[in-house]
C-alpha cells in the first residue's frame, strides 16, 4: 500500500472509531448506568487510539510528511497544551484550547489531529484528570485541531488580521462544539425516566430535541464563557503566534535533495549540494 495511502487511512480509521465509540450506545441501548458509562470499552478506546497515533507519526516519517525536528516540536507544544489547561479561565473555560487551534492552522490538519491526541493526554497526566472520559477528551480535542488544519489551508493566503478573525470565529464555535460533544460520552446511559434523559424508544428526531434541551440547560453557560475564552485567546495571541509556528515550519519541514540524471557527475554533485525546504521554499514565494 502507498505510505500517503497508509497514512490517510490511519486517521480516517482513527475518526471512524472516534465515531463509532459516541454512537455506539445509541444504537445498541446499555443500561441506565451513568456512573459507570464507557468503563467496559474506554481502556479498549484509549488503546486503540495510542496505536493508531503511534502509527501515524511513523508513516509521517517514513513519508517524510514530518521530520524529527518536527515531532519533537509535536511533543513540545502537547506539554505546553498540557500545562495550560491548569489555567482555568473565568467561566470553567480552558486555558489549552486556543493553543492547539493556532498549532494545527499552522502546521496542517494531520499535526492538528496529533496535537490534541497527545495535549489532551498530557494534561489528563497532570491534572489526574484519567478515567474513561480521557478517550473521548482525546478524540474532540484531536477533531478541534483537525478542523482548525482545514481552515488555516483555507485562510492562509488571507490578511493577517481576517485570518485571525475567522480563527477567532472558530475557536468561538468549538467553544460550543466540544462541549455538546462530550456530554455525548454520558448522556445515552442517563435513562432515569426524567424530562432530559435519553430514551431509547423515541425516534431520531425527538432524541436530538430531548438532547438538546439537555444541552441548553445543563451546559450551554457553561460553554458559552468558555467560547469566549477561547475567542480572547485568539484574538490576543493569533496576530504574533500564528505567523511564528509558520516561520518553524518552513524551517522544520524534512529537507528535499534535487539532482538531474542527465547531468555531468560534477553538475550531479553540485545539484545533490543544493538543498531546500518545500516550506521555505513556499513561504519565499508568498513573500
Amino acid at each position: 500500500m502507498n505510505s500517503r495511502v497508509a497514512t490517510f487511512t490511519v486517521y480516517g480509521l482513527g475518526s471512524v472509531l472516534g465515531a463509532a465509540a459516541f454512537l455506539w450506545p445509541f444504537v445498541l441501548p446499555a443500561e441506565s448506568a451513568p456512573s459507570a458509562a464507557h468503563s467496559a470499552d474506554a481502556p479498549l478506546v484509549g488503546a486503540a487510539l495510542a496505536a493508531l497515533a503511534l502509527s501515524a507519526v511513523a508513516l509521517e516519517l517514513r513519508q517524510r510528511g514530518m521530520g524529527g525536528a518536527l515531532v519533537a516540536l509535536l511533543g513540545a507544544l502537547s506539554a505546553a497544551a498540557g500545562l495550560l489547561r491548569l489555567l482555568d479561565l473565568p467561566g470553567g473555560g480552558s486555558g489549552m484550547f486556543f493553543l492547539v487551534i493556532l498549532a494545527g492552522a499552522a502546521f496542517g490538519a494531520r499535526f492538528g489531529i496529533l496535537l490534541g491526541l497527545c495535549s489532551m493526554a498530557v494534561s489528563a497526566v497532570l491534572t489526574g484528570g484519567l478515567g474513561p472520559w480521557l478517550p473521548f477528551q482525546m478524540l474532540g480535542l484531536a477533531w478541534m485541531g483537525g478542523g482548525a488544519g482545514l481552515v488555516g489551508a483555507l485562510t492562509r493566503r488571507l490578511p493577517p488580521l481576517a485570518e485571525v478573525g475567522v480563527l477567532v470565529v472558530y475557536g468561538w464555535v468549538w467553544g460550543f462544539l466540544y462541549g455538546g460533544i462530550m456530554n455525548l460520552w454520558f448522556w445515552p446511559f442517563v435513562m432515569d425516566g426524567g424530562a432530559l434523559s435519553y430514551d431509547p424508544s423515541l425516534g431520531p428526531l425527538d432524541v436530538v430535541r430531548r438532547y438538546a434541551a439537555f444541552y441548553a440547560i445543563t451546559s450551554f453557560g457553561w460553554d458559552a464563557a468558555g467560547a469566549v475564552g477561547n475567542a480572547v485567546l485568539i484574538a490576543l495571541t493569533g496576530r504574533a503566534l500564528l505567523p511564528s509556528l509558520r516561520r518553524y515550519r518552513g524551517r522544520l519541514d524534512p529537507v528535499a535533495v534535487f539532482a538531474s540524471a542527465a547531468a555531468p557527475a560534477g553538475d550531479q554533485q553540485a545539484g545533490a549540494e543544493q538543498r531546500t525546504r518545500p516550506g521555505e521554499a513556499q513561504h519565499a514565494a508568498q513573500s
